[in-house]
């Protein structure tokens, strides 16, 4: 059965339908089918506060025909097994032939499995974006007492952050420090004593195995500690789902779908964008393992505006990983590289800090107090990275650093930033902690 389209996108996730809805923005006469694998897709980021906070899996269900329908985007749900990029084919599980001018590859990623002796028994799970599978491990969480995660990244804290709430006794097995790839050591220290405030235990050590019967009982780590348990969640990351691409012939790395700055593949009427793609550092070019949904939709809107024609202003200049959480009543940020990770690279930095409460005065009650690092290099003053923690306010402030990263501000720019203030909503303009950070780090450049 043939069927044809201007563009087809597989993969309806973040970055399949902000892929479908860019496309249709710039090129609205062409036709558009999104193919996705699931029934029911979930909305990635909000997966762990379904155990808690959302009180339903049906509560993270992304709305995708709500998104796509009133565009002219049309949906179908089946498996894509095959890409032919000589014909210029895709063909599906149900025996379908699509014939694309133009394919986008959006299959996102899988969490890494558990290869510890003993991860066969029952109980034990990871954190992939599947609904069935999640409504499952929402039900055994329901029956469990003790709960064992394994993983010291977002999800993992997320989850376990979620859990708690539930009044579950929950342990993190943490293999070096809490959300190393992203913080420095002062943030994850204060994430780590929010949560153990909250009451969840948090083990340094490694899983040598689980042990139990049929159904997991303990995990046993490398030092000998035993953790009793009900069930086990191990959230140790994810890795690209690119089958599809290795058989079609695209360059994959150990990282992903290879692409350039306009997201083509080495087909260049294949375009990926997502998890599944290998991303790459802003300052390095290194390859960059962190996977985000605002990353995947940043990749798809440059995707789709290039689709027919290359607009030179809208091209990917690598990756500025930029993301926040908020974990244990704590929202921590961050963008660009860490102190710690700057220096691994050979950066000479010099660090601002700015501390202070988000609103003015500071006896209003939703107030929070806020900590601001800024990472510059000594010899322009730019802006290398920045890590912020406090209350929900933190969420918008690391994308004013998102954007100075972009444009590569100097402390002296940040410093100079004109900005808009008021007592229920900001900080005092007086000690707006950016700002502090920068005149902090300014003090430091002219030593």
């Amino acid at each position: 059965m043939g069927m044809e389209y201007d563009v087809v996108i597989i993969g309806a996730s973040a970055g399949g339908i902000t892929t479908a809805i860019s496309a249709k923005k710039f090129y609205p006469d062409k036709s558009v089918l999104v193919i996705k694998k699931e029934e029911v897709g979930m909305i990635p980021c909000g997966i762990p506060y379904i155990f808690g906070t959302l009180g339903s899996v049906e509560d993270d269900v992304l709305p995708v025909e709500k998104f796509l329908k009133p565009l002219g985007v049309e949906i179908l749900t089946d498996e894509v097994t095959e890409i032919d990029p000589r014909a210029k084919l895709v063909r599906t599980k149900s025996g379908k032939e699509i014939r694309w001018e133009k394919l986008v590859i959006a299959t996102g990623s899988k969490p890494v499995k558990p290869e510890f002796p003993g991860s066969e028994l029952d109980g034990v799970y990871t954190v992939p974006k599947d609904y069935h599978y999640l409504k499952e491990l929402r039900e055994r969480i329901e029956d469990a007492e003790r709960v064992v995660i394994v993983g010291g990244g977002f999800i993992a804290l997320e989850v376990g952050d979620e859990i708690r709430k539930l009044g579950k006794e929950v342990t993190l097995v943490v293999r070096s420090r809490l959300l190393r790839s992203s913080f420095d050591r002062e943030f994850s220290e204060m994430v780590e004593e929010r949560l153990r405030e909250r009451g969840i235990n948090v083990t340094y050590g490694q899983v040598e195995r689980l042990l139990g019967r049929e159904k997991v009982e303990k995990v046993k780590l490398v030092d000998g500690t035993e953790l009793p348990a009900d069930l086990v969640i191990f959230s140790i990351g994810y890795r690209p789902n690119v089958e599809l691409a290795v058989r079609a012939g695209l360059r994959v790395t150990r990282y992903g779908i290879w692409t350039d700055e306009y997201m083509r593949t080495s087909h260049p009427e294949i375009f990926a964008v997502g998890d599944c793609v290998e991303h790459r550092d802003f300052f390095t070019g290194k390859p960059y393992p962190l996977m985000l949904a605002s990353t995947a939709t940043f990749e798809a809107r440059i995707a789709g505006a290039n689709l027919f024609k290359l607009q030179i202003v809208r091209e990917n200049r690598r990756t500025i990983g930029v993301y926040s959480t908020h974990i244990a009543g704590l929202t921590l940020a961050a963008a660009g590289l860490t102190e710690e990770a700057a220096k691994k690279e050979g950066f000479e930095v010099i660090v601002g800090y700015g501390r202070g409460p988000d609103r003015h005065p500071a006896k209003f009650p939703d107030t929070s107090m806020v900590t601001v690092k800024l990472v510059f290099s000594r010899d322009r003053g730019a802006i290398l990275g920045a890590q912020i923690a406090g209350g929900k306010s933190v969420g918008e402030m690391i994308n004013i650093l998102a954007l100075a990263i972009q444009k590569r501000l100097t402390a002296s720019e940040l410093y100079t930033l004109q900005i808009a203030t008021h007592p229920l909503l900001t900080a005092s303009p007086v000690g707006y902690q950016i700002l502090q950070a920068a005149e902090d780090a300014l003090a430091k450049l002219r030593t």
